[in-house]
């Protein structure tokens, strides 16, 4: 029976996988996760501001993203199921290169319509354009990344395995913040280009030092995944996955607003002020993942439940309270929250598919989770109406998803190991050529 460390045989060559180099590799994907989490913080924490000073709307604001996620939703399916024919680490570079290129676009989009060298009339549809290059090319890396995760986990390693890919992210999203205060002496948007860099550096890494011996299925006789967003295994987490993840994108794309406009902030503390909120939600996503779920030994789906209860406290302190402390705390029952629920789900739709489907669903699952940002343009007209009205929203909704893990069956069964799975995984888990 194979393992992560036996002996395979490809192309008449003797390779081992060490346990050193599966560390090396996981610690490869935790720092290039790491920085596309940064990404993303950086982005919310700056754009508020930046928005207001480009005279854009927040239904514009909220659209920018839109339109990148429902291209996420198809293209993260897409190069979920090409990394099984491909290898993780081919899809893993092209969506680093195309973060970095989409990321400094981005950039110099804005900082065009800052400085009036670009026409006021392009800076919109340029911004979506730039993020729709991330949409489509960018979306490759986290199910690559879930899948490299997964062909290397035991069936009970796996919750640790997915815990561990969030909090890469998490991390990222903590640490992001903190980059935007130190280059932003620079510029403001000097950030921006910073973490390109260090994308293009990430996929340097996985070019020089990711091991992959998992030989693509296009040069195997092993099966052909035929996963499907309906597919009756998996449905029960595709919709999970697109309620909670709209759920969580109300406090993220609004939060910057909420602060400036009922905190009453002036213009140089709006980003300080923001970057508390992300800083206290990253931080308790990063001590669910780092602690709660590696050390906290209970089933997915009572992990699940759990996080959606720490979660709905956010949205009841939006929607009784205007203290900035208590809106901090609420926002770190969030991040506790999603940090619990996400690894929970996930690992249910890993273990609900074959081995050899694991891209697949990798992929299926993250284009499920795009979907939250969709409905960020309905989310605007929300916060237009009311800034209370989003709140109201995500609570209903994550009320809706304890109901719903709790009527399905799929859903309450998610996590159970049979006995005889670890076997079947083992027996195709350990790679074979160098990539």
């Amino acid at each position: 029976m194979a393992s992560a460390s036996d002996p395979s045989e490809h192309h008449g060559v003797l390779h081992v996988t060490t346990p050193a180099e599966r560390q090396r590799a996981f610690l490869i994907l935790f720092i290039s996760l790491c920085c596309m989490g940064a990404g993303q913080t950086v982005l919310f924490n700056i754009l508020p501001p930046l928005s207001r000073q480009l005279h854009l709307s927040e239904v514009q604001t909220t659209s920018v993203f839109a339109v990148s996620a429902a291209i996420w939703v198809v293209s993260a399916t897409f190069w979920g199921k090409r990394s099984d024919h491909w290898g993780r680490k081919p899809v893993m570079l092209l969506g680093l290169i195309s973060f970095a290129a989409s990321f400094a676009l981005f950039a110099s989009v804005m900082l065009g319509g800052l400085d009036k060298w670009l026409p006021a009339f392009l800076v919109f549809p340029l911004m979506i354009v730039s993020r729709s290059l991330y949409g489509s090319l960018g979306s490759g890396t986290s199910p690559a990344a879930q899948a490299y995760v997964a062909d290397r986990t035991t069936p009970q390693e796996r919750m640790q395995g997915m815990a561990l890919v969030g909090s890469a992210f998490g991390l990222g999203t903590a640490v992001g913040p903190a980059i935007a205060s130190v280059f932003s002496p620079f510029g403001l948007l000097a950030p921006f280009y910073f973490i390109s860099g260090l994308a293009l550096a990430s996929a340097a890494l996985i070019w020089f030092l990711l091991p992959e011996r998992t030989p693509p299925r296009a040069f195997t006789h092993r099966p052909v995944s035929h996963v499907k967003w309906h597919d009756p295994r998996i449905l029960p987490f595709v919709i999970f996955s697109i309620v909670l993840s709209t759920a969580s994108t109300v406090p993220v794309q609004t939060m910057g607003f909420f602060f400036i406009d009922m905190l009453h902030l002036p213009a140089k503390a709006q980003p300080y002020y923001i970057s508390v909120g992300q800083i206290a939600s990253s931080v308790a996503a990063l001590f669910a993942q780092f602690v709660i779920v590696r050390y906290l030994t209970i089933s997915s789906r009572l992990m699940t439940t759990i996080g959606l209860a720490a979660a709905v406290l956010c949205c009841v302190a939006f929607l009784l309270t205007k203290s900035f402390p208590i809106l901090v705390i609420g926002l770190a029952a969030q991040g506790l929250g999603f940090g619990m629920a996400r690894p929970g789900f996930t690992t249910g739709a890993s273990l609900s598919v074959s081995p050899h489907e694991q891209g697949a669903v990798a992929g299926v699952i993250g284009g499920a989770s795009a979907m939250g940002f969709i409905g960020g343009p309905l989310i605007g007209w929300m916060y237009e109406q009311s800034p209370f009205l989003p709140y109201v929203f995500g609570g209903v909704l994550l009320v809706g998803l304890v109901v719903y893990q709790w009527l399905s069956p799929t859903l309450r069964n998610a996590g159970v190991i049979p006995p005889d799975i670890e076997i079947v995984e083992e027996d195709i888990e350990t790679p074979v050529a160098q990539g």
